[in-house]
Formats: structure tokens, sequence, C-alpha cells
């Protein structure tokens, strides 16, 4: 429902290749996944760290738009249970997890079957995406990805609807795992793309205000991407 309330009052934009700010109150149609495909795979997992000293170099747009896709993007129209496959896989393909993107001019909420950002919230609310006692490392970070669960999707999932999805504690399994993956695959496209990524705890009472869950979703963790500062 909030994103479809987003979207129904703003104008689309698309952004100049390389550049990432525009003007927030229009979403912003990300570039088709580019064809440079980096290192191997091999090379990506010896390659896979957490750096947390991240300089404040901005991502393009295209490598932007790579690293959402290569997060939870949609691979495939036809995935189980005949709904569109992710990049990550999830419980039931509920697809639970919602990506916010924290960029300094807003907070957007990453919506993967259109392969764009919808604008939420104005201003730079990066330091909410990290949790109160890390709030010095990577501070810089010109992208702070933001995991947040939905029980809704959970609950009524298009796919095979077992008894444990609507149980608070399996479901807890569920969404902490599927974020994991999520995760996971960012940090692979960062060591495949020479970039930096940090998977930390986030500011959770503040972001819950601040972006209005409701009482069904969940803000969980924060992931921070950006160019290494050393």
């Amino acid at each position: 429902m909030i994103r479809k309330r987003i979207e129904k009052k703003a104008i689309e934009t698309s952004l100049p290749k390389g550049k990432i700010s525009v003007q927030f109150q229009k979403p912003v149609i990300l570039l088709k996944p580019g064809s440079d495909t980096g290192k191997s795979v091999m090379q990506a997992l010896q390659k896979r760290r957490s750096i947390r000293e991240i300089s404040d170099r901005e991502l393009s747009i295209q490598m932007l738009s790579d690293l959402l896709w290569a997060a939870y993007g949609v691979n495939r129209k036809k995935g189980p249970f005949g709904i569109p496959g992710r990049t990550a896989a999830s419980a039931s393909n509920s697809q639970e997890i919602d990506i916010y993107v924290a960029l300094k001019e807003g907070i957007y909420l990453y919506n993967a079957s259109r392969h764009r950002l919808v604008p939420v919230i104005a201003g730079d609310h990066r330091r909410l995406a990290i949790g109160k006692g890390q709030a010095g490392s990577g501070d810089k970070a010109p992208v702070r990805l933001i995991y947040v669960a939905d029980m809704n999707k959970l609950e009524n999932t298009s796919g095979y609807r077992e008894p444990g999805l609507l149980d608070p504690e399996i479901q807890k399994s569920y969404y902490y795992a599927d974020t994991g993956l999520i995760a996971g695959n960012v940090y692979l496209f960062a060591a495949a793309k020479g970039l930096a990524a940090w998977f930390h705890n986030c500011n959770k009472p503040e972001l819950t205000a601040k972006l209005k869950l409701n009482a069904g979703q969940r803000a969980l963790f924060g992931q921070s991407v950006g160019y290494p500062a050393k």
C-alpha cells in the first residue's frame, strides 16, 4: 500500500548517465544491468570482506542500478509458484524484504518489478541506516541500504502458504535468513566491482518513525556501500 501511494503521487524521471543526485520528488528509472561482469564468482568469493572505511565518492547510476539488481532484482519473469523470480531466495517466494536506499538527497524505496527508485522522504538520513554505537564508521558512504521486513507479504504470500508463515518466531527466522541472502549478494557484487561493503545494525526506532512503517513492518539492518577510502 505504501509503495502504491508513493508512486501515485510521483512523476517519473530518468537519471543522466553517471549521476545519482536528481530532483527528489520524482522516481528514478534505473538502467538495465550492465554487460561488464567484473571478477569471476571464485575471485569475488576470495575478495569478499567487510570494509568499514568508505569514501564519499558517489556511485555512477549504472553502478547503483547494477548493485540493486544484484541485491534483489528480478532475474526471470516466472519463478516459483508462477511469481517473478529474484536474485535472492525468500520463504515461499514471498519476497517479504523491502530495500530502502538512503542517498544524500533522500530515502527511496527500490521497486524491483519496475527496476526504479520511488521517493519516500527527502533529506540526508543516511545516519539512521546505522546503529547508534556505530555512527562513526563508514559515515561517508554514498549509499546505505535499509532492509525492512513486511509480515503481510509473508502471511499472504502468493506461494505455498505453510503454517509457519503465520508463526511470529518462524517468521523471524525466515526474514533474518532472507535478509542475509540479499546482503550476501551485495557483498559479492561489491567484491567483484572493487567496492567496499559493510553489513551492520540500523537505528530501528528512528527509521520506523521516519519511514512511517506500519505495525507489520520491521526495520532490520543496514548495509553501507561505496568505494574504499584507502
